[in-house]
Formats: C-alpha cells, sequence, structure tokens
C-alpha cells in the first residue's frame, strides 16, 4: 500500500499503452477503417519476409551490444574500485557519453567515417588509401553496435560499480593467498557476487538497443531495417497502424524474450561454472 501511489501510476500507464498497442494489433482503434477483431494485420506481418529479417538484424544488434557494454565495463569498474589520484576524473570521462543525446552522437559518428569525413581524409592525407573507403552504413552494422557500446558502456558501468565496491576486500585477500589467480578470482568470486547487476545491466542494455531507431537510422546498414524503423515505416509510409501495432507488440515480446533468456543463460553458466 505504501509503495501503490509510486508504482500505481507508472503500472497505469505502461498497462495501458500495453493493452492499446495489443488491442490495435487484432483490429480495434482502426484509424484507416471499421474498427473490429480481426487477425488481418498479424497475418500480413508475420507472412512478410522483411518482418523476420528485422527480427533477426534487431536480436544480432541487441544481443552483441550487451554483451559488449557488460565485458568492456567489468574491467573499468574493477580498475576504479580502489580510489587514485585522479579516479573520480577518470569515471567522470567514462560516463560522459550519458550526456549526449544518442541522435548527436550519431551525427557525430558520421561525420568521422563518412566518405568524405575526418578518418577517409586522414587516411588519404598520410598516403595510407588512394581513394576513401566506405565505412558509413556497413551492411553488418558494425557501426550501430559501436554506437550502442559507445552509449550503454557507461550505464553498465553505472550498474556494476556499485556492486563491485561491494564486495570486501578480505574475500579478494583470502582467495589470493588460496593461490586464486586473477581470472580465477574474478571468475569464481567477483561474478558470482556481483550477478544481479550483471543481470540488470545486460537486460536494459538489451532493451534499448533493441528497440533502437535513431542508431539504425543515421548509420545502420540500407539494406535491413530494426524492428523500430520497420514499425515507423509501416505506419508512416502505408498508413497501417494496425499493422504498426503488430510489430510494436513483436518487438516488446523480443525484448522480454531476449532480456530474460540472458538473465538465465547468466546464471546458468556461473551456476555451473562455464565461465
Amino acid at each position: 500500500m505504501l509503495l501503490l501511489p509510486g508504482i500505481g501510476p507508472i503500472v497505469l500507464l505502461v498497462g495501458s499503452v500495453l493493452a492499446m498497442a495489443v488491442a490495435q494489433s487484432v483490429g480495434y482503434f482502426n484509424f484507416s477503417g471499421a474498427s473490429g477483431f480481426s487477425l488481418e494485420f498479424w497475418a500480413k506481418q508475420t507472412a512478410s519476409p522483411i518482418l523476420g529479417s528485422s527480427v533477426v538484424y534487431s536480436l544480432r544488434i541487441a544481443f552483441a551490444s550487451a554483451l559488449l557494454s557488460t565485458a568492456l565495463a567489468y574491467p573499468v569498474a574493477l580498475w576504479l574500485r580502489t580510489p587514485f589520484p585522479g579516479s573520480a576524473s577518470v569515471s567522470a570521462l567514462f560516463r560522459a557519453p550519458l550526456l549526449v543525446p544518442g541522435l548527436v552522437a550519431a551525427f557525430l559518428f558520421v561525420n568521422v567515417i563518412s566518405f568524405h569525413g575526418f578518418l577517409n581524409e586522414a587516411l588519404i592525407g598520410l598516403g595510407l588509401i588512394d581513394k576513401p573507403l566506405r565505412m558509413q552504413n556497413d551492411r553488418y552494422g558494425l557501426g550501430v553496435i559501436f554506437l550502442q557500446v559507445w552509449k550503454n558502456m557507461p550505464f553498465a558501468l553505472l550498474l556494476l560499480s556499485s556492486s563491485v565496491r561491494a564486495i570486501h576486500g578480505d574475500l579478494l585477500d583470502a582467495a589470493r593467498d588460496l593461490g586464486a589467480g586473477t581470472f580465477s578470482r574474478f571468475f569464481k568470486v567477483i561474478l558470482p557476487l556481483t550477478l544481479p547487476a550483471l543481470q540488470a545491466a545486460l537486460c536494459l542494455v538489451f532493451i534499448g538497443a533493441a528497440g533502437d531507431y535513431s542508431f539504425q537510422v543515421i548509420a545502420g546498414p540500407t539494406g535491413v531495417s530494426s524492428l523500430a524503423q520497420h514499425m515507423y515505416t509501416v505506419q508512416h509510409e502505408f498508413g497501417s497502424w494496425n499493422e504498426a501495432a503488430v510489430v510494436a507488440v513483436i518487438l516488446m515480446i523480443v525484448a522480454l524474450t531476449g532480456s530474460f533468456l540472458l538473465v538465465a543463460i547468466s546464471k546458468l553458466a556461473i551456476a555451473r561454472r562455464w565461465l
């Protein structure tokens, strides 16, 4: 009851959006025709090869972004665990991307890697290449993954830092005295103790990357769309709100399923000592 004033509005607002998206995906709230229950819009989208490629692409980008962001955040969190002169400034620099809007970061990135961007001009000026290289809108989405990691690694760092600092130094000293090396201490002591923070970071980064729109539009490949981009295209170019709602529901399912899968795999990997 004490939490109700805070949780109530969140549940109400989020629940109403989810309910409307589900209802619209099955024919209700049809802004361009008669409203009524129908699975026609699901049949059209599930039969579309574009939707399938969008699901695969979004999953690949989200998994890669979540895993790389947390993998890079761990060593930084361990490095900053013990304060040293200038550690506060170093920590602030690592967290600086959180203050930069994603759209701004994408445009800056494109200016660097575009056909006549800073990197190509520098390589030509140094005589390393004869003509500009095509790096923008690469077919594998590496630029999007780079932007996602650059943006989300500081967020993962925030979640992991507090958990890493909470580990008592005596535990690590005892493991060292018992002969555990650097990697053994990490995989057998630090990783299990910071599992909840790791799972939270994986989930939040995965969900954010799976639903990304701005990075994909500016720096993503032109031959494939993310789910968010496909949803916008279906609504904006074809005017089908109901089919766009289908894509939205699928996007939510993908985000939740992928995040739960990451949580389950990380927990199982530590329990079975796969790492």
